[in-house]
C-alpha cells in the first residue's frame, strides 16, 4: 500500500510545544547561602514554587481539583468554579478557567494585593470582595452564601477542606523534593494557609524517611502581615489540617519575615513573598538552636513580584 508521501498527500507532525498546564510542577531546588557563615556544613535548599506558570504553589492543588472535577461530572458543561481565596489559588483557578474554557467567580478580601487582584481579572476571572477586616475568614464565609444561594450554578472545590489538595502534594511536591535531594533532605519546612502543602508533602516525605524533621510554620498572631498563611488560633482551621503532622510548629514575626525576604532579593537575586520570608525565618531559628548540619528543604510559595505594592520591599 502506497504510502501518505507516495500518494502526494502532506504528513502534519505532531503539534509542538506542551500546554500550560503540563507546564505544573517538576520546579527546582535553589540554594540558599544565607545561612552559610552561621552553618557552613548545612545545605539549604528553596523549592522554587513561583516558577509554576501561574507563578505559585496553588498551581498543583488547583489543576488537580479542576481536573478531578472534570472527570467525575462536578465540574460540567456551562457551571461557574467558585471559590474563597487570598489570592494565589485564585490566580491558578483564573489560569486554569481560561486554558480548560470554564468560568470562574472568586472571593477575595476586599485588601488583597493590587498585583493578585489584576491577575486574576487579566485571565478572565470575576471577582467579589468580601470584608477586608475579616481576612481569608470573610471570604471563605460569603463564598459558602453564594453557593448555597445558586447551588446548581455552582462548583465548589473548597480548597481549605479538599483532600486532594493535600494529596497533589503527596503525590508530586514530596517525590520530587525526595529525588532532587537524592534521599538527603532532613529537614521541611512550610508555612501552613490551607495546610495542603505541608499536610500532603510531610506525610509522603515521612513515608520515605520516618527520621525527617518536618516543621510548620504560622505567623505569631492574629494581626499580621503575612498573606497567605493563617493564625491557626484565631482562624477557620482548614478541614485538611492535622497538627499531629508536624514535628515541631514555630510561630514567627512579620518583621523578621520581612527582613529575611529582603535580605535573599538583596544578596541572592531570589524574589520571593512573604510567606517565604517566614520560611527562612525558621530555618534561621533552627541554626539559631544548634542545627549545624544535614539538607533543608523549604518551600518558596511564590514569587516577590506580586507584592511590591505591599511594602515588603520598601514603599510602593
Amino acid at each position: 500500500m502506497p504510502s501518505s508521501a507516495e500518494k502526494g498527500l502532506q504528513v502534519l507532525p505532531s503539534p509542538p510545544g506542551r500546554l500550560i498546564t503540563d507546564c505544573i510542577g517538576h520546579t527546582p531546588l535553589l540554594r540558599i547561602r544565607l545561612f552559610e557563615d552561621a552553618a557552613p556544613d548545612l545545605r539549604v535548599l528553596g523549592k522554587a514554587e513561583f516558577m509554576n506558570p501561574g507563578g505559585s504553589v496553588k498551581d498543583r492543588p488547583a489543576l488537580r481539583m479542576v481536573v478531578e472535577a472534570q472527570r467525575s461530572g462536578q465540574l460540567g458543561r456551562g457551571q461557574m468554579l467558585l471559590d474563597s481565596t487570598s489570592g494565589n489559588t485564585g490566580v491558578a483557578y483564573a489560569m486554569l478557567g481560561a486554558a480548560f474554557g470554564f468560568p470562574v467567580k472568586l472571593v477575595v478580601p476586599d485588601n488583597v494585593g493590587d498585583e493578585r487582584r489584576r491577575l486574576m481579572l487579566a485571565y478572565g476571572a470575576e471577582l467579589v470582595l468580601s470584608d477586608p477586616q475579616e481576612g481569608s475568614d470573610g471570604a471563605i464565609l460569603l463564598c459558602r452564601e453564594i453557593q448555597v444561594g445558586d447551588p446548581d450554578r455552582y462548583f465548589t472545590p473548597d480548597q481549605y477542606n479538599n483532600p486532594l489538595n493535600w494529596r497533589s502534594h503527596y503525590d508530586t511536591t514530596a517525590v520530587e523534593i525526595w529525588e532532587q535531594t537524592e534521599g538527603e533532605v532532613t529537614v521541611f519546612l512550610a508555612g501552613l494557609g490551607t495546610s495542603g502543602t505541608f499536610i500532603g508533602t510531610s506525610r509522603r516525605l515521612k513515608e520515605f524517611n520516618p527520621a525527617i524533621t518536618c516543621v510548620s510554620l504560622q505567623p505569631e498572631d492574629a494581626f499580621h502581615g503575612l498573606e497567605g498563611l493563617k493564625h491557626m488560633a484565631s482562624a477557620i482551621v482548614p478541614g485538611i489540617y492535622d497538627p499531629a503532622v508536624a514535628d515541631r510548629s514555630l510561630a514567627g514575626p512579620t518583621g523578621a519575615a520581612y527582613d529575611l525576604a529582603a535580605r535573599l532579593a538583596r544578596e541572592e537575586g531570589i524574589l520571593t513573598g512573604h510567606s517565604s520570608g517566614l520560611a527562612l525565618w525558621g530555618v534561621e531559628r533552627l541554626v539559631e538552636e544548634g542545627l549545624r548540619d544535614g539538607v533543608v528543604v523549604l518551600i518558596f510559595p511564590d514569587g516577590g513580584a506580586r507584592y511590591l505594592s505591599s511594602g515588603l520591599y520598601g514603599a510602593p
